[in-house]
């Protein structure tokens, strides 16, 4: 299995201030997501997936609600979403690193 480095990796921006890059193979999928326009005074709208997720915050602080229900996070920290659940996040600091971990892949974001 080939060993990709984060340096070769292309990072795509998906909002202002946020982007992202990935590796993946057959069926998993692991994102890192960039977050530099907190704090947030507001949570984003809410989304859902088919996809299992796993959470680990890298560096920041935030709010991940699932079905409105607030957790609180810090570096360190997980938190695990089943798939279909409404869920978002508002950030407490200037900056956040989330990496994502996802089953089954996300071809959306494969495919740009």
């Amino acid at each position: 299995m080939p060993v990709v480095a984060a340096a070769s990796t292309p990072k795509t921006e998906i909002a202002p201030k946020r982007e992202r890059y990935l590796a993946h193979t057959d069926h998993l999928m692991v994102v890192v997501i960039d977050f530099a326009d907190g704090p947030m005074s507001e949570p984003d709208p809410p989304h859902s997936h088919p996809h299992e997720q796993v959470t680990y915050v890298a560096s920041g602080e935030l709010i991940f609600y699932i079905e409105d229900k607030p957790h609180t996070l810090r570096e360190g920290d997980l938190i695990t979403v089943a798939p279909n659940l409404p869920h978002t996040i508002q950030l407490l600091t200037e900056t956040c690193r989330l990496v994502d971990t996802f089953t089954p892949l996300r071809d959306e974001f494969i495919e740009g």
